[in-house]
């Protein structure tokens, strides 16, 4: 068998916010966008988390923001993207998704970041996970400037066939491969991997895992990732598994007993 790999969506995957919208605020600060921009970009993040995105909303987003950035000097993205990670980003990273990357690494994988944030931010976010393989959006620059092109768009459809490239370019296994993503506009890149899972999926999502037989899981607890750096275990996501496991046998017992009751009563 070949080598395999993990491939992880960002957003609401990996962290509990908007990769591309959390960078507002500071943006703003540096004069790049204005106060109008922060609103319409906080009102995108507060529909984004409430309902998810379709093609057509990312691809609308993708046009925004390739405009939105026409001329900023791409060193002076980079620069307020490293200033402000650590509060922006580092208190968001879910514990859950922390755990599987180290249970995907420990068993061999590699780890990928496939994300229609900009290579920008993604990239960075990785290095705080220790992850360095990243599949995301690429702008073209040209005399150190964003020219308001898109060089690569990784969402939807794109990213499951920048998936397969790389599968063929390293001899990945794709049957053999793992995927996580929130969104249907993933759809392609979970069926291409043998082993899906849709995580904190929207309801276009959970129709889809419900048809494929996908397993679903549900992240809740973002934690500062230093504590991961420092070796402490996430006891609040253990302590949840916990009680849901618990729960779930309460509701399997209280279900036993009243089918038992009504099969009495009709004998």
């Amino acid at each position: 068998m070949g080598r395999s790999a993990a491939f992880f969506d960002l957003d609401k995957t990996v962290i509990a916010k908007s990769s591309a919208l959390a960078f507002g605020r500071p943006f703003y600060r540096d004069g790049l966008i204005t106060r109008s921009d922060v609103l319409r970009a906080a009102y995108a993040q507060l529909v984004y988390q409430r309902a998810g995105a379709d093609d057509q909303q990312m691809d609308r987003m993708r046009d925004y923001l390739a405009q939105l950035c026409k001329g900023w000097r791409a060193d002076q993205v980079r620069q307020i993207v490293t200033e402000t990670l650590d509060q922006l980003i580092h208190p968001y990273i879910y514990a859950e998704a922390a755990t599987l990357i180290s249970e995907h690494r420990a068993a061999g994988r590699d780890i990928v970041l496939v994300s229609a944030s900009g290579d920008e931010m993604v990239r960075p976010i990785g290095e705080l996970l220790g992850v360095t393989d990243v599949i995301a959006t690429r702008m073209v620059v040209a005399d150190g400037h964003y020219t308001g092109e898109v060089e690569f768009y990784a969402a939807g459809p794109n990213k499951a066939t920048a998936v397969i490239a790389l599968a063929a370019q390293r001899g990945y296994d794709l049957t053999e491969c793992y995927a996580y993503s929130d969104s249907i506009s993933d759809a392609a890149l979970l069926a291409c991997v043998g082993h899906p899972t849709a995580v904190n999926p929207d309801r276009g999502l959970r129709r889809a895992a419900l048809e494929h037989d996908w397993p679903v899981l549900t992240f809740r607890h973002p934690i500062p990732l230093r504590r991961r750096v420092l070796g402490e275990k996430p006891a609040v996501p253990v302590a949840a598994m916990a009680v849901t496991a618990v729960a779930l046998g309460g509701a399997a017992a209280i279900w036993y007993g009243r089918r038992r009751r009504r099969l009495t009563a009709a004998a």
